[in-house]
């Protein structure tokens, strides 16, 4: 299953991502991994429950997200 937050990204590129786990996750199994997809675009999913699929951004909305994360503003 996808979760699109992005633009369409096939479930075949989401299958043979190279996924990484977050160094910030937790060991309460508060984990996120992210991968950047084939199409340039940015993917997470939650580890815990992998069949729920993965939202997608955009190379400029992933870029929005990290800056936002990074400056506080989010």
């Amino acid at each position: 299953m996808i979760e699109e937050s992005a633009s369409s990204v096939s479930e075949t590129e989401l299958e043979r991502a190279r996924w990484h786990k977050s160094t910030y996750s937790g060991s309460n199994n508060g984990c996120v991994e992210h991968a950047i997809l084939t199409s340039g675009h940015h993917a997470v999913r939650d580890t815990k429950d992998r069949t729920l699929g993965a939202h997608t951004f955009t190379p400029a909305q992933w870029q929005a997200f990290v800056t936002a994360v990074r400056d506080g503003s989010l």
